[in-house]
């Protein structure tokens, strides 16, 4: 009866080991593709503003110009993506002031006045500003060892992760 139960044991794990395989797997190619998805559309709408600009506009606004940095960084964050299997934070704190300084050029340019929204719009930007002070403060106090998530060696004993090696500090 032993023996029966352990055999039955040793099948249920090979079946739980290869379902989480599978499961793993799955993850991983859902997000490579939507990751590469993201990625074109990203290129996808750069492209359509710089065709834009050249074609119908002729010149170029400071709101193309903030929104093409938008672009960029989400394109950054993308590839770092790709490359690390890490998602950088400060990207995206990043994208939202660059978007927060879009519409406050457009408000200011639009309205000419000073009004509570440029307020708030200002007091928005300084807050993620200090959150990306908190942030790069963390990193560097307690760091994180970027490596290629193909790589999995370990650090040597009783080494410690430098602020040098985070890349993302």
């Amino acid at each position: 009866m032993a023996v029966r139960r352990s055999k039955i044991d040793r099948n249920i794990q090979a079946v739980e080991s290869l379902l989480d395989k599978y499961g793993n797997w799955a993850v991983e190619s859902f997000h490579y593709l939507a990751l590469f998805i993201i990625g074109c559309m990203v290129i996808w709408s750069a492209g359509h503003t710089v065709i834009d600009i050249f074609t119908i506009k002729q010149y170029a606004t400071i709101d193309d110009i903030l929104l093409l940095f938008i672009y960029l960084e989400l394109g950054a964050m993308v590839g770092i993506y790709f490359k690390t299997n890490h998602m950088p934070v400060r990207f995206l704190i990043y994208i939202a002031i660059t978007a927060l300084t879009r519409l406050l050029i457009s408000d200011i340019q639009h309205d000419h006045k000073a009004d509570l929204d440029l307020v708030i719009i200002t007091g928005s930007i300084l807050i993620l500003a200090a959150a990306i002070l908190v942030v790069r403060f963390a990193s560097w106090h307690y760091p994180s060892v970027i490596r290629d998530k193909h790589s999995e060696k370990p650090l040597a004993q009783g080494k410690t992760p430098r602020p040098e090696d985070d890349e993302l500090a």
